[in-house]
C-alpha cells in the first residue's frame, strides 16, 4: 500500500487500460491541462485589457484629487449618516371620515327614536336622557339609524355595512391627499374594538383596494379606545423591520355593535356617547419622505394595568339576563384611569417632557374635566378635545385624530411644535404618542372633517 501511495504522489495516476481499449484516464488528464492553459491565457488577456483604463483612472484621481476631495467627503459623510443614524417614522397625512348629513342626530332625535324602537322601558329612556344632557355632546354627531329600527336585531350585515362606509370613506380621502398607489403599501394595521368578523376587516380593506399579495396585514380587536396608538406602535415596529416602506393604519369603532337594546341600567350609558367615525393614517420609513411629511414620531409609551383586577374589570363587554350584549363601565373607571395616566406620564416625562398641544381621548365631559383638573391644564390645552366631543361625540380610538384635525383646521400646528395624543381603553390601558410638526401645517382643503 505504501508503494502504491508513493507512486501516486510521485507520478500521478497511471493508466492500466487493457490493450486496444481507449485510455479514458489519460484523455481526461490532458483535457484538464488544456482547460488550465486556456484559463491562464484568458486571465492574462483580461488583466492586460484592464491595465490601460486603470492607469488612466489613477492618473485622473491623482491629478484632480484636490478638486474631488470636498464632494467625496460630503458623499461619504452622507453614507455614514444614512447607515449610522436610527431610522425615523414619518406621518405623511391622515384623514378623518365625516358621515353624510342624513345620519346627524340631535339629542331630542335620539330620545324620540329610542322611544319608537320599542326596546326601552321608561326608566331606560329617562336614564339615557339624563346621560345625554351631561355628556358634552352637541347636536350634530352621527349615528346609524338601524339601531333604532323597531323589531330589528342588529346583525353582522349591519356591522359590515357601517364598517365599509366609515373605513373606505377615510381611506379614500387619505389616498386622494397623499397620491400614493395602493400597490406601494407594504403594511396594513386596522383596529376595531367590538366588531370582529371572518374574513377580518383588514382583509376587507385588502379585497376592496386590491392591495398586493405580500401585504403585512394585522387586525386588532377587543383593545378598546386606546387601540389606535397600539396600531401606530405596531406599524412603527414593522416599518423599522421593512425600511423604505409605507404603512396604512386605520382606527374605528362600529356603533351598531356597541349599541345596547335592553334595560339594564349598567349597560345603557355607552349608548349615549359612542358615535360613528374612522381615521386613516399613512406612515412611512422612507428617509426621502421627510421633506413632504407633516409629522415625525418622537415618542410612544404604552401602560397596561391588566394585572390589577379592578382595572381589568373596569370596562368589559357583557350580556344581560336576556342575552343582549352591551358595554359595562364601572364606577371605578375614573380612578383606574387616573393611576394609569400617572404611570404613563412618569415614563413619558423622562423621554419627552415638553409639548405645545394636547389631544386627549374625547370620551365624556366628566372624563375631560377630571383630566384637566389632575394635570392642571388650561382651557386652551383642552380645546381640541372638548370641541371634538361636542361636534363628533366619542368616536373611540379615532377621536385623537379628529382632535389633531381640529388643531390643523385652526392653523395652530407650526414647525417644531409637539403634540401629545393620549388614549384610554379597556384592559385597562393608557397609551400616549408624541409627534413633532416638520413644517407649518395649513388647514387641508379636502380631507379635514372640520371644513364646512
Amino acid at each position: 500500500m505504501e508503494k502504491e501511495a508513493t507512486k501516486m504522489m510521485n507520478g500521478g495516476v497511471k493508466s492500466k487500460s487493457p490493450k486496444g481499449s481507449p485510455d479514458f484516464l489519460r484523455y481526461v488528464n490532458m483535457r484538464y491541462v488544456k482547460l488550465g492553459y486556456i484559463y491562464l491565457l484568458s486571465l492574462s488577456c483580461t488583466f492586460c485589457f484592464f491595465i490601460p483604463p486603470l492607469l488612466l483612472l489613477f492618473i485622473f484621481v491623482y491629478r484632480f484629487l484636490p478638486i474631488l476631495a470636498f464632494p467625496l467627503s460630503i458623499f461619504f459623510l452622507l453614507l455614514l449618516y444614512h447607515f449610522l443614524t436610527p431610522s425615523s417614522v414619518f406621518l405623511l397625512d391622515f384623514s378623518c371620515y365625516r358621515p353624510p348629513d342624513h345620519l346627524k342626530i340631535t339629542k331630542s332625535d335620539f330620545i324620540e327614536l329610542a322611544m319608537k324602537s320599542g326596546n326601552f322601558n321608561e326608566t331606560a329612556i329617562e336614564l339615557q336622557r339624563k346621560v345625554l344632557d351631561q355628556s358634552g355632546i352637541g347636536e350634530e354627531s352621527y349615528m346609524p339609524r338601524v339601531v333604532f329600527k323597531p323589531g330589528h336585531r342588529v346583525n353582522l350585515r349591519d356591522g359590515r355595512e357601517e364598517a365599509a362606509m366609515v373605513i373606505f370613506g377615510a381611506i379614500d380621502e387619505l389616498l386622494a391627499a397623499t397620491k400614493i398607489n395602493v400597490k406601494h403599501i407594504k403594511i396594513l394595521v386596522l383596529n376595531c374594538g367590538v366588531l370582529n368578523t371572518t374574513p377580518s376587516l383588514s382583509a376587507m380593506v385588502i379585497n376592496h383596494y386590491k392591495l398586493r399579495h405580500n401585504t403585512e396585514s394585522y387586525n386588532l380587536g377587543g383593545m378598546g379606545c386606546s387601540a389606535g396608538i397600539i396600531a401606530i406602535d405596531l406599524a412603527k415596529d414593522l416599518l423599522n423591520a421593512h425600511q423604505g416602506s409605507y404603512a396604512l393604519v386605520v382606527s374605528t369603532e362600529i356603533v351598531s355593535f356597541t349599541w345596547y337594546s335592553g334595560n339594564d341600567v349598567a349597560l345603557l350609558p355607552p349608548n349615549c356617547f359612542f358615535r360613528m367615525g374612522a381615521a386613516a393614517v399613512m406612515l412611512s420609513s422612507r428617509r426621502i419622505d421627510r421633506w413632504r411629511a407633516k409629522y415625525q414620531l418622537m415618542q410612544l409609551v404604552r401602560t397596561h394595568k391588566g394585572m390589577d383586577d379592578t382595572s381589568y374589570k373596569s370596562i368589559e363587554l357583557r350580556e344581560d339576563r336576556d342575552g343582549k350584549q352591551g358595554l359595562y363601565v364601572s364606577r371605578d373607571v375614573m380612578e383606574v384611569g387616573r393611576h394609569a395616566l400617572k404611570a404613563n406620564i412618569a415614563t413619558l416625562g423622562r423621554l419627552e417632557p415638553s409639548f405645545e398641544h394636547l389631544c386627549v381621548l374625547a370620551s365624556s365631559k366628566k372624563a375631560l374635566d377630571e383630566i384637566q383638573k389632575d394635570l392642571k391644564l388650561t382651557e386652551e390645552n383642552m380645546e381640541a378635545s372638548r370641541r371634538t366631543l361636542e361636534r363628533f361625540g366619542n368616536t373611540s380610538s379615532s377621536s385623537i385624530w379628529y382632535e389633531l384635525a381640529y388643531l390643523e383646521h385652526k392653523g395652530k400646528m407650526k414647525r417644531d411644535d409637539r403634540v401629545w395624543q393620549i388614549g384610554f381603553g379597556s384592559g385597562f390601558k393608557c397609551n400616549s404618542v408624541v409627534w413633532k410638526a416638520l413644517k407649518n401645517i395649513d388647514s387641508p382643503r379636502h380631507n379635514n372633517p372640520w371644513n364646512l
